[in-house]
């Protein structure tokens, strides 16, 4: 019997360092309806560009600034619902402790993000403060500060709230408020010696993630004691913060975003796994073929491969088990199949790593094709040389099934092309484009399909993709003040000079690429090291003469590999928590597939025309 898969309530991008209970009560209701208000907004105000554009050939004033500062808006609101729900993205490996090593590591944990979090809050107090005096108007009269105004609130509330589950003791919380306290006075004591700080500082906050702090406490913490000790106000975070709005593509990411989780949260996973069996079951190893497929589709518009596997998981794994699928194998493939949609358009980290690398986001959709096609076919292999040789005797094809299940899912299916067409046509732009593709998405699961009810279902699935946004950008932010505090410290300089000196052979810098970012995903997120690595990465990349779109795609290939990696992979937490299996056995399952995906990592480095070959497309 087909186990349901979770709703997205029970998933996050990352495992979060306390159980995501929802706050009970009229506030968490309001906080809700909040976040899912602003998202419509956000959804809606693009359409009416493209609306009054066709009809009048005019646009709608200050669009573009609105939008933007709507996606701040539903950061800070999201980021404050997910350290409201303990879920804020955090360092998977913490789970594994328990008992009274669990509880001391969650108050340790909460005091250092809570410590950043009142930090944060206090340098965007000051950057309101500023823009008050400066008077400047957004739009239709909207002053700035009035919607910086979210930033210290914003803030402020996380740092209360990490306080608060902190403990469910009265002497517990006291123990995170005097430990927050410790780190937060040296900033505001003028005669404190910032190099006694400095190194401390950093051992208590790799301490703190490590015993489960949601990792904008590191990233952020980082920030703020590099910019101290150098004498630099600690006000520029939240400058950072604010100026990620600026960026005009940013939006895109949370309208993609919503698009697929609106997606996982209809029928769209059943259908989805019901056309691929029908078109590929009756092959040998056609059930891998279809996971394969449907976790590959889903995923790129997830953007989260864990998802998929909390998504898909209880759908594919019978599947592979009716096959004659082994039960090890099954697991390393449902863990696994997810991971080559990380490079199809448009996944999130694509658009993000053309953000930060000032690439175009169409190039990097193109880029990623071939890849994508080599990693599936590296998984579908692998799945399809695990198909038993006893096994069940395959039905013969049935044209009616394959039509039926055709039929039922060509709404799903003709997702992607809502994206190729407006972009390929330039009917809009990339933020236009993604919330196109949001509306196509929640007119075709609410009004064609009727899985989800306007009133009742779509503000719950936006509130739970605005959370996971909202953590997202609050790592984004603070990882862009820390990543321009290396570029003021002119650290992407000096390594290119010791890069291009020491190593001088471009296989050789590939090769050390490769391993750097193996590593680096094996203890670092993939969307704060795309904010923080990308801009060393691409200065190194063009210092050897490779494309940057080339660049890119081995950068989030190496990064999604990571995701596999034993005790912090992403994946492994989910498919454990998702098939109740120990974190060890679903990494011995997934193990041939590791090494199988990392030769094809190998091939993407060291074939550049499988990332460069199409981009004749878009230019």
């Amino acid at each position: 019997m087909m186990q349901p898969a979770p709703t997205l309530r029970t998933a996050s991008l990352a495992l979060a360092h306390s159980p995501g209970v929802a706050a009970p009560g009229f506030l968490a209701a309001v906080e809700n309806a909040v976040l899912s208000l602003v998202f419509a907004i956000l959804v809606l105000l693009p359409l009416i560009e493209i609306a009054l554009r066709a009809t009048a050939g005019i646009g709608f004033q200050g669009s573009s600034s609105l939008v933007q500062h709507l996606t701040m808006a539903i950061g800070m609101l999201g980021a404050a619902v997910a350290a409201r729900d303990g879920r804020l993205i955090a360092f998977s490996g913490a789970t594994l402790l328990k008992g009274r090593v669990a509880r001391a590591a969650k108050i340790l944990g909460c005091a250092a993000a809570a410590a950043v979090s009142a930090l944060l809050c206090y340098a965007s107090a000051q950057l309101v403060d500023v823009e008050r005096a400066g008077g400047r108007i957004l739009a239709h009269g909207i002053p700035v500060w009035a919607v910086q105004l979210l930033l210290p609130l914003g803030f402020g509330v996380i740092a209360w709230r990490l306080l608060a589950r902190a403990s469910t003791h009265p002497l517990g919380q006291l123990y995170a408020i005097v430990l927050a306290a410790a780190f937060v006075v040296p900033f505001l004591v003028p005669w404190f010696e910032s190099r006694h700080m400095v190194t401390a500082g950093m051992i208590a906050l790799v301490a703190a993630t490590l015993l489960g702090a949601p990792l904008f406490a590191l990233i952020g913490g980082a920030a703020l004691l590099f910019l101290w000790n150098a004498g630099v106000p600690i006000a520029s975070v939240a400058v950072n913060h604010y100026g990620l709005t600026a960026n005009p593509s940013l939006p895109a990411i949370p309208l993609f975003t919503l698009a697929g989780y609106v997606l996982a949260e209809s029928g769209a996973p059943r259908r989805l796994i019901e056309v691929f069996d029908a078109l590929f079951g009756r092959l040998p190893g056609g059930a891998a073929i279809a996971t394969v497929l449907a976790c590959t589709f889903f995923t790129s518009f997830t953007g989260a491969s864990g998802v998929t596997v909390l998504a898909l998981g209880g759908l594919a794994m019978p599947l592979l088990l009716a096959a004659g699928y082994a039960q090890k194998p099954a697991l390393g493939l449902v863990t696994a199949a997810g991971l080559p949609g990380t490079l199809l358009m448009p996944a999130l980290p694509l658009i993000l790593y053309a953000i930060v690398a000032g690439v175009s986001i169409e190039a990097m959709f193109v880029g990623g094709a071939l890849p994508t096609l080599l990693m599936m076919g590296i998984v579908a292999a692998w799945g399809i040389r695990q198909q038993p040789a006893r096994r069940r005797t395959p039905a013969p094809f049935e044209w009616q099934r394959v039509r039926a299940a055709l039929a039922a899912a060509k709404w799903e299916l003709s997702v992607p092309l809502v994206p190729i067409v407006a972009l390929s046509a330039g009917l809009a732009t990339p933020v236009e484009t993604a919330a196109l593709t949001a509306l196509y998405v929640l007119i075709v699961t609410v009004f064609v399909h009727r899985d989800l009810d306007l009133v009742r279902d779509v503000p719950r699935v936006m509130t739970e993709c605005g959370l996971i946004i909202g953590g997202i950008l609050l790592i984004m932010g603070v990882a862009l003040g820390l990543t321009n505090y290396l570029v003021d410290a002119q650290i992407p300089d000096r390594m290119v000079v010791w890069a291009t000196e020491t190593i001088g052979n471009r296989f050789l810098f590939l090769l050390a690429l490769n391993v750097f970012l193996l590593l680096a995903g094996c203890v670092i997120e993939i969307y704060p090291a795309i904010l923080i690595l990308a801009p060393l990465v691409t200065r190194m990349g063009a210092a050897f003469g490779l494309d940057p779109v080339h660049i890119g795609i081995i950068f989030l290939a190496n990064l999604e590999l990571g995701y596999l990696t034993p005790l912090v992979g992403l994946n492994l937490f989910f498919a454990s928590y998702r098939f109740g299996k120990p974190v060890i056995e679903i990494f011995r399952a997934v193990l041939p597939l590791f090494v199988a995906l990392a030769a094809g990592v190998l091939a993407i480095t060291y074939v550049p025309w499988l990332s460069t070959g199409m981009l004749s497309l878009v230019k």
